[in-house]
């Protein structure tokens, strides 16, 4: 059993944990394409992924590093890095809060029930 712990607005996403890997992979490669090539994703995809990132907050979170001899990049603004760390704490700590619940819950679930679809019953 897992838990996410995610930020949304109304019906969109704000952060969450896939988010926040983008990010974190943009601080491990200096650049949206390379952090994007270690998860697996199009360059497109995470440049849009970053889009919404900065679109939902005050202040950007990613910016864009002017190419010199090595080319651009990209990295965490002040603001960015704070978001990461915050998520990260309050992920260890909810997963902290919730293992001893999570934990009676797992006892009880059936150990072999068909999965579960989007709509809540069975799949078929």
């Amino acid at each position: 059993m897992t838990q996410r712990l995610r930020f949304k607005r109304g019906d969109a996403l704000v952060l969450g944990p896939g988010r926040v890997d983008l990010m974190e992979a943009i601080v491990a490669t200096g650049s949206i394409s390379a952090a994007a090539r270690s998860m697996g994703m199009s360059y497109r995809r995470a440049w849009l992924l970053i889009d919404e990132i900065n679109s939902a907050f005050a202040r950007p979170l990613v910016e864009s590093v002017a190419g010199g001899r090595r080319g651009g990049g990209a990295r965490l603004t002040e603001a960015g890095s704070a978001v990461v760390a915050a998520y990260r704490r309050m992920a260890q700590a909810a997963e902290k809060a919730m293992a001893p619940d999570r934990v009676m819950i797992e006892a009880l679930l059936v150990r072999h029930a068909p999965p579960i679809t989007k709509k809540g019953g069975p799949e078929t």
